[in-house]
């Protein structure tokens, strides 16, 4: 602490330095008084209710955690209320809000069969039950801040079991739902309105897994979007074997193709490289009509095929990572999520290879009219395909 010795102020205080000091703390002050009397409106507001969703990673149990304003909803104040000091049961809400715990855990006992019977979950449509399996109870603390009250709930669901509804009394007010799931594939955030139900939840989807599932999971889903969703990307591929069966060209044209695609998936699932759809998807129909264009043109790999084809993976990964990017995949977890999602998507990509070549390179890749009766029509038809997609890209995202 620093003290000050009265005699080196007396000049200052026959200048009147006391005067200006008094002011100020006076504005201090004020400005005080403002902020204690604004307090108890923010206070005083009826806290919304939130909702925890979770599902363990074998689809058999489900749980909710409800974060109450507990006080002011066995009290019966109305939640439509902006501040519960206007409501008519303000007194009682105040006299909760300064029960100890114990006290209000027997005020609760009394709400119990209310609360779960004013709780709903529906699994596919059909009623399930709930059991409260853990109260937690806050100290008083401060008065000028609502207590927020845990409670969880939990029950079982029957194998099989798709979808998650959620729906509670409208006396306990509006509710804010939102998922937790460990390395789930996706996260749901809703508010739900006064007496409304909750959207349907896909379990599949918001259910915890562990990475092993999380790898499993992103190589299926990987690979799903190339065979049999990636149509544009599968045309691609295509046109790659088109030129040659050989596998020299193949691999040459793939390896670039994989290692450009591979750059911008990451690059573009963490946000450092970003296109609009409305450039990217028109681009990447475009470089299915160069790839079969220089089919019809050239009989052999041109020394500049594979750095096109590389730029044109550059564009197809980050076609990828708009749709793992969805997936909001944690941090700790990414390096997993991408290198699992993108092994999936060379697995689908040597699928159509292996595909392309088992229905027609075995068989008539070694003919003397190989080109003139597969490579050139085959190639005329994906020319035209990525053509019209162009088309109806650029006008559509115009």
């Amino acid at each position: 602490m620093y003290r000050v010795k009265k005699s080196r102020w007396a000049p200052l205080r026959r200048k009147g330095w006391p005067g200006r000091t008094q002011r100020l703390a006076a504005i201090l002050f004020a400005l005080m008084a403002l902020c204690m009397t604004a307090l108890p409106a923010v206070a005083h507001v009826f806290q919304t209710s939130e909702a925890q969703v979770f599902f363990d990673r074998k689809g058999e149990k489900y749980g909710l955690k409800l974060i109450l304003n507990l006080e002011a909803i066995l009290a019966g104040v109305d939640p439509e209320v902006k501040d519960t000091s206007d409501s008519p049961q303000a007194a009682e809400y105040n006299r909760l809000r300064a029960m100890p715990p114990e006290e209000l855990k027997q005020e609760f006992e009394k709400f119990r069969d209310k609360l779960l019977g004013g709780t709903h979950v529906m699994l596919d449509g059909k009623p399930a039950p709930l059991n409260i399996v853990l109260l937690d109870f806050q100290p008083v603390g401060d008065l000028s801040v609502a207590r927020r009250t845990p409670v969880v709930l939990e029950g079982t669901m029957p194998p099989g079991t798709k979808t998650f509804t959620f729906q509670w009394d409208p006396a306990f007010g509006k509710i804010s739902i939102r998922t937790m799931g460990i390395r789930a594939r996706t996260m749901h955030l809703e508010v739900v309105e006064r007496g409304q139900q909750s959207q349907p939840l896909v379990i599949d989807d918001l259910k915890a897994r562990t990475v092993t599932d999380m790898v499993i999971d992103f190589i299926k889903i990987g690979f799903t979007h190339i065979l049999p969703k990636g149509t544009d990307h599968i045309l691609f591929v295509v046109g790659i074997f088109l030129l040659s069966t050989k596998l020299r060209p193949i691999l040459t044209q793939v390896t670039a193709f994989t290692v450009a695609h591979t750059m911008t998936l990451g690059l573009g699932t963490l946000g450092y490289v970003n296109l609009p759809t409305s450039i990217v998807e028109p681009l990447i129909a475009a470089s299915i009509v160069y790839v079969a264009v220089e089919n019809i043109l050239r009989p052999t790999l041109s020394p500049w095929r594979p750095m096109v084809v590389f730029c044109f993976g550059l564009l197809h990964g980050l076609g990828f990572a708009g749709i793992l990017k969805e997936f909001g995949i944690p941090e700790g977890d990414f390096l997993a999520g991408l290198l699992s999602f993108n092994i999936g998507v060379e697995l689908g990509q040597l699928t159509v290879i292996a595909i392309c070549y088992l229905l027609v390179g075995i068989w008539f890749g070694n003919k003397p009219w190989y080109r003139r009766r597969i490579v050139i029509p085959g190639s005329l038809l994906i020319a035209a395909v990525g053509a019209f997609w162009f088309v109806e890209r650029v006008a559509g995202g115009a």
